[in-house]
């Protein structure tokens, strides 16, 4: 196992192909994909023919940067995943930051708890100079992790998707924190 980054309540490591079962679970919960796939899960097929594959290709891009499989410290259960990967390839300057974690993980912290973790690395060990996430407008729970992390609302968008999903007609949403902005709170 692969240890990216380690957290008082994470770890972090890389995935692997005999993770999928992990992903098919993870991504058939309605629940969870209820502002992503207006809660149709994915497809196991989809996940072992598109999803990991993808996954797995970033670890090969500038180090440090992709998908984390996020595992309980105490019980190395299974929680979910984090993405920092670049918003341009092979540019690691800008990172989009996501998660998908599983519903007995909502609420206690751990998405903020994960998330700073990757903010913090990425602007003192990866070079990142600015991290952006996105989420449905409608989705206040993201949007709180997001705030929370330090992340700043910079707008507010109407995406033309081919599935439209409930709340959709409400637009999504982008935050981001620079570097710059990162280190004076930091210093503050």
């Amino acid at each position: 196992m692969s240890v990216f980054l380690g957290t008082e309540r994470l770890v972090l490591r890389e995935f692997t192909a005999d993770d999928v079962d992990l992903l098919v679970e993870l991504d058939g919960d309605p629940e969870v994909m209820r502002y992503l796939t207006g809660g149709r899960p994915t497809p196991p097929e989809a996940v072992r023919e598109r999803v990991l594959p993808r996954i797995l290709a970033h670890y090969r891009r500038p180090p440090g940067l992709g998908w984390w499989a996020a595992l309980g410290r105490g019980s190395g259960d299974f929680l979910g995943w984090f993405e920092f990967r670049p918003t341009r390839e092979g540019d690691a300057r800008e990172v989009e930051l996501g998660y998908r974690l599983r519903r007995s993980a909502w609420g206690v912290g751990l998405a903020t708890e994960g998330c700073r973790a990757l903010i913090d690395e990425g602007f003192t060990a990866l070079g990142v100079q600015r991290v952006t996430a996105n989420t449905m407008s409608v989705n206040a729970a993201s949007r709180r992790v997001m705030e929370k992390s330090g992340l700043r609302l910079v707008r507010t968008y109407v995406g033309d998707w081919p599935e439209p999903i409930d709340g959709a007609e409400h637009g999504e949403v982008e935050y981001a924190l620079t570097r710059q902005r990162w280190l004076r709170r930091d210093a503050a």
